[in-house]
């Protein structure tokens, strides 16, 4: 396939508002994939991953176009493999020659994609859903075969080539592995406790902690810890290996959340919990494990399992690492669950359905988290330089909202406060290594890191492309446990309207 075609199936894509445009385009070239790494590329990444091209370093490559296409997607997924493998003494010289060799042979709009490929700025991780949809339609699939097998692989290209290659049999082939990491399920913003009772019937409400979210996965003595976004820690969490292998089963998956407790049992900063996850040796602050759910006990996969049977799975082999809860709880035990919880510093409670099955991947309205507060996780987009005891920092940030259709993250907000000194001194490096424009003003950035706000509410603005506002946006904290695709969606901003505006309301107060 020649990767002119990639382009401009991209172009097509990012040119139209209608989410079954994009389907329709996205599907149209699948029916003729030759090479995973189409996908890929359509939603934004090469297939290797991040391969070390930063947007100085493309921005350096300076060849005139290619008068004609010759290029194949075969040839640019190998010249991208090839330049992530050079390391060592005078890799940066074939890395420079590799570049100008692919952007030599490539046309003027090849170029421009190449050159926001390498960058991240075609990066979609909303574009995830829409995929799914066109892959069920090239290959003539139920798309919840599809999206099972992706629940499953955890690959968007491994998905696609299965799917077309063998159809429905061949997604039916996916299974629970234990040691491969299943995509997590995702819990839905509720509108009150009562609401959530109401409308969920028989449920488990647990205390919703400021952790960070971890999977675990052991066979006999092996054993494996993966972040949310399936990126694998073990290595730098051994007490929490430790407490795993010595559970009393031979294997087991299990969901959960991790966080650092103080000596009285609240939880520390959730920064501090996640430095562990980065870190290279082992550190004196200890990760205590919360598990919310089993997905296999003993080779039994529990994913179509009831919630409540899965449940009993966890309790028998998780015992005093089961996250505080009642199940079958009434209206007067979850609102005590609710001050338990906020008592004990963290965010609020879930509430859970007992015969939810585990959508995993998917943000359903099985699970629904109760907060005191309306808090948004959102991608940044941008940052203006500030000014006063804030000049030289990155300071007011461009806050994006995820275009459920697939689209670029949908810009809602700006917002400078609830920052500390420290925050902007991180802010201001790690962002700036995420440039994609320089300005005056600031600079634009990769639209993939997510950061949590708190807000008292939205309201109807003509000032920003969603007709939507933040109102009194103020920073919590960077999500560095989340992707783009984890960010809250336009929709759920609109959700926060009043139900009735007026026209003083028309305008956003940042």
């Amino acid at each position: 396939m020649l990767f002119t075609e990639v382009v401009e199936t991209s172009g097509a894509v990012a040119a139209t508002r209608s989410r079954l445009a994009k389907v329709a385009a996205l599907a149209e070239l699948l029916k003729r994939l030759d090479t995973p790494a189409v996908v890929s590329f359509l939603v934004g990444v090469p297939s290797q991953g991040r391969i070390g091209a930063g947007w100085r370093t493309v921005d350096d490559v300076d060849i005139p176009p290619a008068a004609g296409e010759s290029l194949t997607v075969v040839e640019v997924d190998e010249a991208l493999g090839a330049y992530g493998e050079f390391s060592g003494k005078g890799s940066a010289g074939r890395r420079a020659d590799l570049l100008a060799a692919l952007f030599g042979r490539a046309t003027l709009a090849e170029q421009e994609f190449l050159r926001r490929l390498l960058t991240g700025e075609l990066r979609q991780g909303a574009l995830e859903g829409v995929m799914l949809d066109a892959i069920a339609s090239a290959a003539d699939v139920p798309a919840a075969s599809v999206r099972r097998a992706f629940m499953l692989s955890g690959g968007l290209a491994e998905t696609a080539a299965a799917a077309l290659r063998g159809g429905e049999e061949e997604l039916a082939a996916f299974r629970l592995e234990v040691g491969r990491p299943v995509r997590p399920m995702l819990a839905s913003p509720a509108e009150s406790l009562p609401e959530a009772l109401a409308e969920l019937g028989s449920v488990v409400v647990e205390h919703k902690l400021d952790g960070a979210r971890i999977q675990v996965h052991r066979r006999d003595d092996e054993v494996h810890v993966f972040t949310r976004t399936l990126r694998e820690i073990t290595a730098t969490v051994p007490e929490l290996v430790d407490l795993v292998r010595a559970m009393p089963c031979a294997s087991v998956v299990l969901d959960g959340e991790t966080l650092a407790l103080n000596d009285d049992g609240k939880p520390r900063p959730f920064q501090e919990t996640m430095s562990r996850f980065g870190a290279q040796d082992v550190r004196e602050l200890l990760l205590s494990p919360f598990f919310f759910d089993c997905l296999h006990l003993d080779g039994r996969d529990l994913l179509d399992s009831p919630l409540r049977d899965r449940l009993a799975a966890l309790r028998s082999v998780a015992g005093p690492h089961v996250i505080p809860g009642v199940a079958e709880a009434t209206e007067e035990q979850a609102a005590t669950v609710v001050d338990q919880a906020l008592a004990a510093g963290h965010e609020g409670v879930m509430v859970k359905a007992l015969d939810s099955l585990y959508a995993a991947g998917r943000r359903g309205r099985g699970w629904q988290k109760v907060k005191p507060v309306h808090t948004l996780d959102l991608v940044v987009l941008g940052v203006e330089w500030g000014s006063g005891r804030r000049s030289g920092k990155l300071s007011n940030l461009h806050l994006g909202a995820r275009d459920p259709d697939g689209g670029p993250p949908i810009m809602v907000g700006k917002t400078f406060k609830g920052m500390t000194d420290e925050l902007l001194e991180w802010q201001t490096r790690e962002l700036g290594a995420l440039a994609t424009e320089e300005h005056p003003w600031g600079i634009f950035v990769r639209p993939e890191m997510v950061i949590e706000i708190e807000l008292d509410g939205a309201q109807v603005s003509s000032r920003y492309p969603g007709g939507v506002a933040l109102r009194f946006a103020r920073v919590l904290r960077y999500r560095p446990d989340k992707d783009a695709a984890d960010a809250d969606t336009i929709d759920a901003v609109r959700a926060l309207l009043p139900t009735q505006t007026t026209k003083a309301e028309h305008e956003p107060t940042e």
